[in-house]
């Protein structure tokens, strides 16, 4: 591994599911404290640090969409609400192990949150502080990968760490088909041809658009966060 990180500002993306550990659904703690003290160890080598956090371990939208026959808008605003849950659960780990955070939404909530502004995102980042995007976009029918993909542009971040359950990407669903081939590097092209499961469909353009880097890994491994940073071969590149 490098002895110095190959980053200087990430974005790193968080799916819902990575925070609920065994119990299927919820909040773990341990899950938080464990990211959090992964957080840090970046943080402290100088890396700047931004998260978006999804909320499909508390309620998933397209998903509650059909079975509780909500309209897809009302079900999309409640996916939100859930991101800014989990949002307030990092920012608690995260200032419990000595890391300064702000947390961010794209949905005005100034009991709990700042409002989403550049300019204000770009100083917290300056004054060394984790910054935490909640509530995707802001708005429905774009999933928190768009988000991802939107706000580290924003931010001049050279590159999305999506951590996962799996460790990168294959050609099929690993634990459905022991035939699937893992990727090492991937061009974004070939993953809108090929329908690979990376991240949505916009999310992917946007990222091709912009020349921004995807590295995909497994977030349940402790270390692999930090060894993403530091440029060791881990998962899946796409760029």
């Amino acid at each position: 591994m490098n002895k110095k990180p190959i980053y200087k500002r990430i974005l790193l993306k968080l799916s819902g599911e990575a925070m609920q550990g065994v119990q299927g659904h919820g909040i773990d703690a341990e899950i938080c404290v464990s990211l959090a003290k992964q957080i840090k160890e970046i943080w402290k080598s100088g890396v700047k640090v931004a998260l978006v956090v999804g909320g499909g371990n508390i309620f998933r939208g397209q998903v509650e969409c059909e079975k509780f026959d909500l309209n897809r808008s009302v079900a999309d605003y409640m996916g939100m609400l859930a991101t800014v849950l989990n949002g307030l659960a990092l920012q608690n780990a995260l200032e419990h192990v000595g890391v300064s955070s702000r947390v961010l939404t794209a949905i005005d909530m100034h009991a709990i949150a700042e409002p989403y502004i550049r300019r204000r995102a770009m100083r917290h980042l300056e004054k060394d502080r984790v910054v935490i995007f909640v509530a995707g976009t802001g708005n429905p029918y774009f999933t928190t990968d768009t988000a991802a993909a939107l706000r580290a542009k924003e931010i001049g971040a050279e590159v999305i760490l999506k951590a996962t359950k799996v460790d990168g990407v294959y050609s099929a669903d690993p634990v459905k088909d022991k035939n699937a081939k893992k990727f090492r590097t991937l061009k974004f092209i070939d993953v809108l041809r090929k329908n690979l499961k990376v991240m949505d469909a916009t999310a992917i353009s946007m990222c091709m658009d912009n020349n921004l880097p995807i590295v995909v890994f497994n977030l349940t491994k402790v270390g692999n966060i930090k060894k993403a940073v530091f440029g060791e071969k881990i998962g899946t590149t796409v760029k």
